[in-house]
């Protein structure tokens, strides 16, 4: 395909989502349908359909075509160039269109935050001064995280093994066995360090969060709502503990056996109706259903579609989890409540709400990850019962 002809797909694309599709379900119909395009042309019209849903509201909010016209001129990609009519690019533009984008475009301040209105004042409150900074650092792409499985080899053989497949890294100062992957993330999935699992893709806050848990060997660890394990897995490989995982969707952890195996850690799963005969833990870590306005950046069309109602819903589900796995902490262990989200009412809200309904527990550490260059948005805190 021609650098045209991806900006004219990812112009379909972004009017198939404005007409109601979800983002990954336009992406997938068209790969589907477009067998000609290769994996560097479903990279790159990806690329654009994302750049754009991250800064919808601040490129205008128009059509996928008006879109699309103002990322190619806000990145400097040479819009009369990409917009020529010619091998399958878009049409060229018209005077009109020119004329349009001669025009700096007024915004609100949720707009050039690119929030939804009714978003805008919540994130304020929740943030303070952060506020418009936490928005602007998810206009742009996030970068590339890894944990290396230090029960599998030594950070350097990771960072060896990822460089003879073309993968550089660096070490991230902060956080034990964290890499930022500075050049070709895309082949990380396909090198010898990912396949042979000497690393895992894990953003570093959700790494700082592993580190931030502390507790001493032999203990028993117990990943409530583990989704793929990523948790589960980072506990298992920095310990000697037991560690167990969990989810209300066991498919969610269908893999996770596997990953164990090739960590070669070793993670127990436990169905939701044998928790308590398996109880007590020592530690139990709530990474509860939320936003995860904290990783629009990731994902994008989340952000738009992401409701008050919806919102609301998510509220009384983190209350509800945090309130269930209270009673599986062992006397005097930890109860770890955390989200991807940066909202007051999905993190300090629902362990006020907690703790004021259950006054034997008192939250001991209380961390708020910002999203920005080092890593996604992350709330932790760590709850102990008094």
């Amino acid at each position: 395909m021609t650098p045209g002809a991806r900006v004219a797909t990812a112009i379909s694309i972004l009017d198939d989502i404005r007409d109601g599709q979800a983002a990954e379900q336009a992406l997938t119909a068209w790969a589907r349908g477009s067998r000609f395009a290769g994996s560097k042309d479903r990279a790159a019209v990806r690329d654009h359909v994302f750049d754009v849903l991250r800064a919808r509201r601040s490129l205008g909010d128009g059509t996928g075509r008006e879109l699309m016209m103002r990322l190619v001129q806000r990145d400097g990609l040479g819009v009369e160039g990409l917009f020529s009519g010619e091998g399958h690019a878009p049409a060229p533009l018209t005077d009109d269109e020119r004329a349009e984008l001669d025009v700096p475009t007024s915004l609100s301040p949720a707009a050039m935050c690119d929030l939804p209105d009714w978003l805008w004042p919540h994130w304020q409150e929740s943030l303070g001064l952060d506020a418009e900074p936490a928005a602007l650092a998810q206009q742009a792409r996030a970068d590339v995280f890894l944990r290396v499985n230090q029960k599998r080899g030594s950070v350097q053989d990771a960072m060896d093994l990822l460089a003879k497949d073309g993968v550089a890294t660096l070490r991230y100062p902060q956080i034990e066995a964290c890499l930022r992957v500075t050049d070709n993330p895309r082949r990380v999935k396909t090198s010898a360090a990912f396949t042979d699992g000497y690393v895992e893709l894990q953003d570093a806050s959700s790494q700082f969060a592993i580190q931030a848990v502390t507790f001493p060997d032999g203990a028993r660890v117990l990943d409530y709502c583990a989704g793929g394990g990523g948790k589960a897995l980072g506990f298992a490989d920095r310990s000697d503990a037991a560690v167990f995982a969990h989810d209300i969707a066991l498919a969610r952890m269908k893999d996770l056996p596997e990953r164990a195996s090739r960590a070669k850690v070793a993670i127990t799963q436990i169905a939701t109706d044998d928790l308590f005969d398996a109880a007590p833990f020592d530690v139990v870590f709530c990474d509860a259903p939320c936003s995860g306005s904290g990783t629009w950046r990731r994902t994008p069309d989340a952000k738009w579609r992401l409701t008050q109602e919806r919102l609301d819903a998510l509220n009384a589900m983190q209350a509800e989890v945090i309130a269930s796995a209270a009673p599986l902490v062992a006397e005097h262990g930890l109860l770890a409540y955390a989200t991807c989200s940066v909202l007051a009412s999905e993190n300090d809200a629902i362990v006020d709400a907690f703790c004021a309904a259950n006054p034997e527990w008192r939250s001991e550490v209380r961390h708020q990850l910002i999203p920005g260059p080092d890593g996604d948005g992350f709330y932790l805190n760590l709850l102990r019962k008094i």
